[in-house]
């Protein structure tokens, strides 16, 4: 079950899971009050998967939840203290009542939200119902890989309805801090923090990072701004000990103390001294070039669904690394907080996408707004994340070459994400047809590793490429985009399939011998691209197999389909077996 700190960039002490059994009923009752709860289902798995004891994958558009809660003793709230309710995230609309009483809605399948639901506790307990609404032939809303059809068909997958990340309290003073924001400068040494208050404050806020900066600063109003300076010796050297790269993920962890007249708020932070960009056609990593090798990850696990422990979490970016990958695009799925947790410690970078709607209208485009927003400003602060990607093959922008009201919509996202964090690169359309972007992203699933090499080997036969194949049978760009002085990444690719059950790829492999040999000479060739800096980057189809998608590197169960070595081998073009994570030798030396 998962039962992670839920929020890891504003971390308290008191808290409490609500995951577990609750009462459940599919039920098109619109009033809790008549709803049948025949059912007991495991939150937060949602009730296609089997995890949550329902494993029902037909079409429900309406769910009812409800739980008898007690909460704990120090979780109740005295004088100056509130109690929080939070919710991971709902698919897709969720209506939330306590003693019947109605709190609110929200709507958006893939961030969080929360209600203070102080004065509706009496005597520590309560009764906690949920109402969710998830249309499963709504196209128009952010739904990433989940079928409209009742059965999984082709690239989609079963639904995930209702409740699916954690569901929990928090005991929080009367004035608290509600979000944080960090925004590293590596060229300057320093650090910018914002920090949001629950209402207008006049206090006092500590803040200590490690042992490099610890300073007080008076607080009037509801939020505060401040540049901190690092100690800076000037040289690369010693700068290296204190910047994060995967390959030495340097964290710096904070404490934040907010002090009152009504009382004192504590919380446990971190940051990373790091920035990402461009720079002509090379992609920048601490004012470096730094060169792409990410896996196309689904997010999804056997038996969870969209739904996973830290445990898997942690997992599957040990994996990642252990394959030879420094990095992932979190395909069509704003992945739990504990996964970019994880990405942060373990040093994994992450391409962040907004899961698509597939329909395209006013309700679309305000829901998609909505949604990308708030995932941004949820993970705006992670370390690990390095590129935005707002649309996926032009998935909810119809006839984009004809349609200039799409190629608008297309502008305005990549707009609205620069102007919500101006501190990394977003990939405006990923794949194809692009109008716009700081990348120019190619997808192209040819399976001969010589054509492939012959496509991405330079500039020129990248335009080339581009105007005359069009991979994927779509205009690599549009007349608008000019892609002369941008890096050139290859972000999916490959996809080869070696089945042991029924199933599909983008190509196939009999036995192990001949998927390694496929594999291996496709990433050959991807790397000699990347040698002549005709590719600065690449994504590879996928990390595991994701139901009948069976074209991972390893199975549903995480199980490697032929020897780690041997696939990170070929990742890399090199393997060192006393360090199969790949890490610096500057980081596995440290503290020595």
């Amino acid at each position: 079950m998962p039962d992670f700190y839920p929020r890891p960039l504003l971390k308290r002490n008191l808290w409490h899971s609500l995951n577990g059994p609750w009462q459940f009923a599919f039920s098109a009752e619109k009033h809790l009050k008549n709803v049948g709860f025949d059912r007991v289902i495991q939150v937060p798995y949602a009730p296609e998967t089997p995890s949550s004891g329902i494993h029902d994958e037909s079409y429900h558009p309406s769910l009812w939840y409800q739980r008898e809660v007690q909460v704990p003793q120090d979780l109740q709230p005295g004088e100056n203290e509130r109690l929080v309710l939070h919710f991971g995230a709902v698919d897709e609309t969720a209506h939330v009542f306590v003693n019947g009483i109605s709190l609110g809605k929200h709507e958006g399948g893939y961030t969080p939200f929360s209600f203070d639901i102080t004065d509706h506790v009496s005597e520590g307990r309560f009764t906690l119902s949920v109402h969710a609404v998830d249309d499963p032939l709504n196209l128009n809303v952010p739904r990433g890989k989940q079928d409209w059809q009742e059965a999984p068909h082709a690239i989609w997958y079963p639904r995930t309805s209702g409740i699916w990340q954690t569901v929990w309290l928090e005991k929080v003073p009367a004035v608290h801090i509600t979000r944080i924001q960090w925004t590293p400068d590596v060229s300057k040494f320093t650090l910018k923090l914002k920090v949001e208050f629950s209402e207008p404050v006049v206090g006092d806020l500590r803040i200590e990072v490690e042992d490099l900066i610890a300073d007080t600063y008076q607080v009037r109003g509801k939020v505060l701004e401040r540049t901190l300076h690092f100690p800076d010796p000037g040289l690369d050297d010693p700068r290296d000990d204190l910047l994060w790269f995967p390959e030495h993920p340097r964290l710096l962890h904070a404490l934040l103390t907010l002090t009152t007249r009504t009382g004192t708020d504590a919380v446990a932070s971190y940051t990373a001294m790091r920035s990402f960009g461009t720079k002509g056609r090379r992609f920048m990593l601490n004012g470096r070039p730094y060169g792409l090798r990410l896996v196309l990850d689904q997010g999804y696990w056997k038996g969870g669904g969209m739904t996973a422990t830290s445990e898997q979490l942690r997992l599957d970016v040990e994996l990642s690394r252990r394959l030879g990958f420094n990095g992932v695009r979190k395909h069509q799925k704003i992945e739990s907080p504990e996964f970019l947790r994880w990405c942060d410690e373990l040093g994994l970078l992450v391409w962040e996408e907004l899961p698509s709607h597939y329909a395209f209208s006013d309700q679309a485009v305000k829901k998609a707004t909505q949604t990308w927003t708030e995932a941004i400003e949820r993970d705006i602060s992670h370390p690990c994340i390095v590129v935005w990607v707002p649309f996926n093959e032009s998935w909810g922008l119809p006839e984009l070459a004809e349609n200039p009201v799409t190629r608008h919509y297309q502008h305005a996202l990549y707009h609205l994400t620069h102007t919500l964090d101006g501190t990394r690169p977003v990939s405006a359309n990923d794949g194809w047809e692009q109008v716009t972007g700081d990348l120019y992203s190619i997808h192209d699933y040819e399976s001969n590793p010589e054509n492939i090499f012959a496509r991405y080997q330079s500039p020129e036969s990248i335009e080339k490429t581009s105007w005359q194949l069009w991979p994927g049978g779509r205009q690599q760009r549009l007349e608008t985009f000019n892609a002369d002085h941008k890096p050139v990444m290859l972000t999916e690719f490959g996809g080869i399939a070696f089945m042991t059950e029924g199933g599909w790829g983008y190509s196939k492999a009999t036995t192990p011998e001949e998927f390694h040999r496929q594999y291996d000479a496709l990433l050959k060739a991807v790397r000699k691209a990347m040698d002549l800096k005709g590719l600065h980057g690449f994504c590879y189809t996928q990390l595991t197999d994701t139901y009948q998608e069976q074209n991972g590197l390893l199975t549903m169960a995480r199980e490697p389909k032929i020897p780690f070595e041997d696939l990170h081998l070929s990742t890399r073009g090199e393997f060192d077996a006393q360090n199969p994570l790949g890490y610096s030798r500057r980081w596995l030396n440290r503290g020595r």
